[in-house]
């Protein structure tokens, strides 16, 4: 098994570094352990009119679903990758060829335990879809309901983790190439990939979404949550209600002109991204055009919510006050929000952030909040902290990839559109609500609670340490760091002086010897005090190479 592993290991290697070459990012990899492998296939290299992101986006759609994926989600977070990388990441499609019907029935069967014909009325054998790690196949039930079948690609389980074990090697070699210098950070890239795919592939994940838009809407009328057949869904199965919509990138089109209400649908679109984050603490992480349909005139429908994020209060709150000061282009509540964000971890130069930030905000002095492109500013403050090396939480970073496809998707069906004027109101309210009374009143109840707990332990804890200390049972554990060199200082100084002391009372000894005359004698001293006078001679000359060495006897 262990070889069979390592032979797919290689072969899945071999293909990837021959795309690699393809599309001249060979460079990446040590060329030495793969000279073999490039005499086995070489590869043209007909990349050179084509820009280096470009290039990194069609090598990850040649290597198929892992890597497709990898791409997908590295676009939602603009602090790992430069702006023109992302840029084109957020074009890779997945526009992969289906597997066979027959294929898609077996997983089917084997998943729900029952014959095609007990649970569908009718299965269309073409899928309505086919993304990286499934394709989609519209079915009716038995009892007449139409639903949307998503069905997990077979071993694509095999295949992902192969391939994030390949990606986790590679890594390394990438990390060591691209050096100290290089601003982002190939490991928790794939730290990051690996928790999300890992996500994404058990399809119970996605329906519980599901359930949970459908709670936080079920109120309002403009938004459609598909609903989830749980008894027919699995792990690598998921039975959803069908829902017929156009995809919202394309109801501007002149055949649509009359059905749908483009103005309406940016403006609802924003508000609904909004409440998701400032209000549910639970939102779409990837919002993109591909996964929201719109029904007339203007009813939103959510799909593929796959990707999500969560947020607390915490977060939720100094988000806002983030926004707020960016927009306000208060520096100082810039720096204190990015602080409690856990933002400034690490090491930087703070006076040389502000300063950054500080000219970030005086390039937007005068322009007004109907003129403010949000999306370009939230650029602009990502790459100031990219530019001092610090990384955005998960979800603070896919916040702020949700509100920027907000405002794009806005733009590009409103011309009018503006995402700060209808983010204010929202951000304002919650800003608002951290005094009404009762958040006061919760507020100041933990406090006194937490208080009197203090309070209530207190004592106890002190007089559990005076009793230690009075029957002498009371331990300190210090930890030294970097304390080793002086130690062997301290050793060797100690040492130094002991000889010089043994030295000293040599001499002082062979001096007593020689004036009181003891013991035999040669050329009229006493052999004794002579000798005594010889080895306290060789101890000092010594004791004199060995300071002169260590350098300390200037």
């Amino acid at each position: 098994m262990k070889l069979r592993t390592n032979y797919a290991k290689l072969k899945r290697s071999r293909q990837i570094i021959t795309v690699l070459a393809k599309y001249g990012l060979d460079y990446f990899i040590d060329k030495s352990k793969t000279r073999l492998l490039e005499r086995i296939k070489r590869v043209p290299k007909n990349y050179k009119f084509v820009s280096l992101p470009e290039r990194i986006r069609l090598s990850l759609e040649e290597l198929g679903p892992t890597f497709i994926k990898f791409g997908q989600i590295l676009s939602t977070r603009p602090d790992f990758l430069p702006p023109d990388l992302i840029k084109e990441l957020e074009k890779l499609q997945d526009q992969v060829p289906p597997f066979d019907s027959f294929t898609a029935k077996d997983i089917i069967k084997r998943e729900l335990k029952k014959p095609i014909d007990e649970l569908f009325k009718e299965l269309n054998p073409v899928p309505i879809a086919a993304a990286s790690l499934s394709q989609v196949h519209k079915a009716t039930l038995l009892d007449g309901e139409t639903v949307a079948v998503k069905i997990q690609r077979p071993d694509i389980k095999e295949v992902v983790a192969l391939d994030l074990e390949i990606l986790e090697d590679l890594v390394e070699i990438v990390d060591k190439r691209l050096g100290s210098g290089w601003v982002y950070h190939p490991k928790l890239m794939i730290k990051e990939f690996k928790r999300a795919i890992l996500k994404e592939i058990d399809f119970t994940n996605e329906a519980h979404h599901f359930e949970k838009f459908r709670i936080n809407f079920e109120d309002i009328d403009y938004v459609k949550v598909p609903k989830i057949y749980w008894d027919m869904s699995t792990t690598e199965i998921l039975t959803m209600e069908f829902i017929d919509g156009i995809k919202v990138s394309k109801i501007t089109e002149d055949r649509y002109k009359d059905i749908f209400r483009p103005k309406e649908v940016a403006k609802r679109g924003a508000e609904i991204v909004l409440k998701q984050i400032f209000e549910d603490r639970f939102f779409h992480g990837d919002p993109h055009p591909a996964n929201i349909f719109i029904l007339p005139p203007s009813v939103i429908v959510m799909l593929d919510v796959g990707m999500v994020g969560y947020i607390d209060t915490n977060i939720a709150t100094n988000g806002a006050k983030l926004l707020r000061a960016i927009i306000d282009k208060d520096l100082d509540s810039i720096m204190r929000s990015l602080e409690i964000l856990d933002m400034l971890d690490g090491k930087f130069d703070q006076n040389l952030l502000r300063q950054d930030f500080m000219e970030l905000i005086e390039r937007y002095v005068g322009i007004s909040l109907k003129e403010l492109n949000f999306g370009k500013l939230m650029q602009d403050v990502v790459k100031v902290i990219v530019q001092h090396n610090l990384v955005l939480p998960t979800n603070v970073a896919l916040m702020i990839k949700s509100l920027s496809i907000v405002e794009t998707t806005g733009r590009q069906l409103d011309p009018d559109f503006n995402a700060v004027l209808i983010a204010e109101p929202f951000i304002n309210k919650l800003l608002i609500k951290e005094f009404y009374p009762d958040k006061l009143f919760k507020k100041s109840s933990k406090f006194i609670q937490d208080s009197v707990s203090l309070v209530e332990q207190l004592p106890q804890g002190l007089a559990d340490t005076l009793k230690k200390l009075e029957k002498g049972r009371l331990k300190f554990v210090f930890e030294h760091r970097g304390l080793e060199n002086l130690t062997r200082i301290i050793d060797r100084s100690t040492s130094r002086m002991s000889l010089s002391i043994i030295i000293a009372g040599i001499i002082v000894g062979s001096s007593l010897t020689v004036r009181a005359g003891v013991g035999p004698s040669i050329f009229g001293y006493p052999v004794l005090g002579i000798a005594g006078y010889i080895v306290a001679s060789i101890m000092g000359f010594i004791l004199i190479i060995s300071i002169m060495k260590s350098g300390k006897w200037r």
